[in-house]
């Protein structure tokens, strides 16, 4: 369970550990899994709302912490041919800083996540439609069996004909797992709108709870200590409460920095200190024997 701070930021209680054994070479930093996920946004009242889960408490990595769909890359997708919408792949392979395979495969995964997990496809019959209403009883087979790694997206989007909309992504900002992770993930945050006729639904195993709040009353929950989250995830909420429609969000991704934000540990008089290069409200202070202040 991770420790609870003033703030909502989660917190392992494992981590002063795993910084001193990184620090001392009894660790080994893991490869970072390349990963995906996406802020999905519609527009309300008060602004743009962004579609948040909840990562039950019996989960391994962020148990009870809010986030947003998301998951690991699948490597079948990053060699079999995708019909495509949106800027070329040699272009998101230039914004994503990977090759052209990678870069497919990064925005399948995208794509396939925000699926699995809120039950809304970024896909349609030709490159300017989206498919409609998701629910039915194929869809939800075809769903299963893409969460069970049965069928893999690219095959998934060939049977049905469907055309992958990369138009409607951008991509936002990326986070890199610390190094003294024993799960690690080389992140990359998309922004979506929800497409006209779909709609979300908890369809992921992995949340208990799934809420459709504005970053705003989201980045003040975390702020209470109600709402608990990751350092990219309240980072993210807090970028985009500048914006007052989902399409000002959308317009807004091209210009932002995917420079990797990693966080690093160093020793310093007698105290671990854990910061994160640009982000200066998550530094935590570990004493060598303690729980961060």
């Amino acid at each position: 369970m991770a420790n609870a701070q003033a703030d909502g930021q989660w917190y392992p209680p494992e981590w002063p550990e795993l910084i001193r054994a990184l620090a001392s070479g009894d660790l080994t930093p893991a490869v970072p899994r390349r990963a995906a996920t996406v802020m999905l946004l519609k527009d309300t009242g008060d602004g743009p709302a962004v579609h948040m889960l909840r990562r039950r408490t019996s989960m391994a990595f962020a148990g009870g912490a809010y986030a947003y769909p998301g998951g690991g890359v699948d490597p079948r997708d990053d060699d079999r041919h995708v019909r495509w919408a949106g800027p070329a792949r040699a272009w998101w392979a230039d914004r994503l800083g990977v090759d052209e395979a990678g870069a497919q495969a990064i925005v399948c995964a995208a794509v396939r996540e925000t699926y699995e997990e809120a039950g809304v496809l970024l896909a349609g019959p030709t490159p300017g439609t989206v498919v409609g209403d998701t629910t039915g009883e194929d869809w939800e087979a075809d769903r299963a069996a893409l969460v069970a790694r049965e069928t893999s997206f690219a095959e998934f989007l060939d049977r049905r004909g469907l055309v992958l909309r990369s138009d409607l992504l951008g991509a936002w900002t990326r986070w890199i797992t610390p190094e003294f992770e024993p799960r690690r993930y080389d992140t990359w945050f998309f922004v979506a709108a929800l497409p006209e006729g779909q709609r979300t639904r908890n369809a992921s195993t992995e949340a208990d709870h799934t809420v459709w709040i504005t970053p705003r009353d989201a980045a003040a929950g975390y702020d209470r200590g109600e709402l608990l989250m990751m350092p990219p995830t309240i980072a993210t909420l807090r970028r985009l409460t500048a914006y007052e429609t989902a399409a000002e969000a959308l317009d807004a991704a091209p210009a932002r920095d995917l420079t990797p934000v990693l966080a690093t540990a160093r020793l310093v008089e007698g105290e671990i200190v854990l910061s994160w290069p640009g982000h200066d409200e998550f530094t935590k202070r570990i004493p060598t024997g303690g729980a961060p202040a």
